[in-house]
């Protein structure tokens, strides 16, 4: 596969090249076109002039920097890509950090990267064996779709992952939000079964048992749609009763998650086993 970005990891004196990859595609999703509802036809969208209102030939779109109300300075492609810094080919490593400092807020858009040349593995492979046992991540800089990010690279697998930091301007502080909630004190008992109730439904970790509820609901009304059915409405969402009493919510929710699973038709019942 094409990759999305080619250039070198450099870690001191220690260079190889590299590719990096989209580790996350949202290309199998349903995806809807702009039609005209009154012939079937396909929509095309058009740039008009803001000012005269025709249109505007392709030849003509360009890109400018508001330096007063509607007033443009005029940018070209080539000057943009004459603008090069380091970090246009070279992911240069800055520093390394445990990754539990890394605020999950900060992390943006993952890569797989590896390397893109044979002579480069070697190197490739020393750096990354480095992290693991280290279990550090590294931060670099690179430049994608003109803009230079943060990079934060570990050890994944065979190679590495690469994922894009945001800088402190793209995240908004918590207490924006969270400053006017109350501090309330927990009675223990009510944390107690609060924490029963956590500790039924603990699991692992499987990313494989995740559904897209909603896009198979949309598949199923795509495909008996275009089969001339017309699928019944369902009733629309009805908000959950109105809590009065979290106590005996809580109460009612371990009762209900202590109840013995009902057999399915055809089965029979398994006696449970005593415990020791």
């Amino acid at each position: 596969m094409r990759p999305y970005w080619k250039g070198y990891l450099k870690l001191a004196l220690v260079s190889c090249p590299i590719a990096l990859h989209a580790a996350c595609s949202t290309a199998e999703r349903v995806a809807f076109r702009q039609v005209n509802k009154a012939t079937g036809n396909r929509l095309r969208q058009q740039l008009i002039d803001e000012e005269t209102r025709e249109p505007v030939a392709p030849e003509h779109k360009g890109r400018g920097y508001e330096v007063a109300k509607g007033q443009y300075l005029i940018v070209e492609d080539a000057e943009l890509e004459a603008i090069e810094i380091e970090s246009t080919h070279i992911i240069e490593i800055d520093s390394f950090v445990p990754r539990s400092e890394i605020d999950q807020r900060f992390f943006d858009t993952p890569y797989y990267v590896m390397p893109n040349e044979r002579v480069g593995q070697d190197a490739f492979a020393v750096i990354r064996e480095a992290m693991r046992h280290k279990s550090m991540v590294a931060l670099g800089r690179l430049v994608l779709s003109k803009r230079e990010r943060v990079i934060a690279l570990e050890a994944y697998d065979k190679g590495l992952l690469g994922t894009t930091l945001r800088y402190p301007y793209e995240v908004r502080k918590a207490k924006n939000y969270f400053s006017d909630l109350p501090e309330l004190s927990i009675a223990p008992d009510m944390l107690t079964l609060a924490e029963h109730i956590l500790d039924s439904k603990a699991a692992e970790f499987d990313p494989a048992t995740f559904r897209d509820r909603y896009e198979e609901a949309l598949l199923a009304h795509l495909k008996a749609k275009q089969a001339g059915a017309i699928p019944a409405r369902k009733p629309t969402f009805a908000a959950p009763h109105r809590l009065v009493n979290l106590m005996e919510a809580l109460r009612r929710s371990v009762a209900e998650d202590t109840k013995p699973a009902a057999p399915r038709k055809g089965v029979a019942a398994v006696p449970a086993r005593k415990r020791a």
